[in-house]
């Protein structure tokens, strides 16, 4: 089922490895950033009064 990569292995695993890598960060830092303007809109409004109650 795993195909015979041979020389390339290093490589190609690397880059899938890379890939995960960077893919979760951009995750996280989507969420991270999601979460903060959340928390910003939230005391815009609680200032505002407008907030749902």
């Amino acid at each position: 089922m795993i195909p015979d990569l041979g020389k390339y292995a290093a490589a190609v695993i690397g880059s899938y490895v890379a890939t995960f890598v960077l893919l979760g960060a951009l995750v996280a830092l989507t969420l991270w950033q999601a979460r903060k303007a959340k928390r910003a809109l939230e005391e815009v409004e609680r200032r505002q009064g407008t907030g749902h109650e």
